[in-house]
C-alpha cells in the first residue's frame, strides 16, 4: 500500500519558519511529480509548490514565492517544503500529493495519492 508520510508544521510566529518532510513509501514516483498542496478553512485546496522529477520542473504559486522552497531526496521519494517569512495567511492544513505522471503541476486532481494532512498554524 502506497503511503506518504508527512512530517513537520505546527506553530509559528509571523516571520518565522517550519519545515515539511514527506516521504513515499515507494519509488514509484520518481518519474512523476510531488507536490504540497494547502487548505484553509472555507476555502478550495490550492498547490502551494511542486516537483517534476522528470525534467526538476519546480512551481510555486505567486503568494509563496521567495518565501517558500522546494527540494527533493537523491533517492526521489522525499520532498521538502522549506517555509520561511511566515504570514498568518500561510494557516492551513498542508497535504503531500504524489503522481506518477508527468502532469500540470498545480492541479490537484492530476495526483492519485495524498498524505493525511499537516497542520500549519503562523500566528500574529
Amino acid at each position: 500500500q502506497v503511503q506518504l508520510v508527512e512530517t513537520g508544521g505546527g506553530l509559528a510566529q509571523a516571520g518565522g519558519s517550519l519545515r515539511l518532510s514527506c516521504t513515499a513509501s515507494t519509488r514509484a514516483f520518481s518519474t512523476g511529480t510531488m507536490a504540497w498542496f494547502r487548505q484553509a478553512p472555507g476555502k478550495e485546496r490550492e498547490c502551494v509548490a511542486a516537483l517534476r522529477w522528470a525534467d526538476s520542473l519546480t512551481y510555486y504559486q505567486d503568494s509563496v514565492k521567495g518565501r517558500f522552497t522546494i527540494s527533493g531526496d537523491n533517492a526521489k521519494t522525499t520532498v521538502d517544503l522549506q517555509m520561511s517569512r511566515l504570514k498568518p495567511e500561510d494557516t492551513a492544513v498542508y497535504f503531500c500529493a504524489a503522481t506518477k505522471d508527468t502532469v500540470v503541476v498545480h492541479i490537484s486532481r492530476q495526483y492519485q495519492y495524498w498524505g493525511q494532512g499537516t497542520q500549519v498554524t503562523v500566528s500574529s
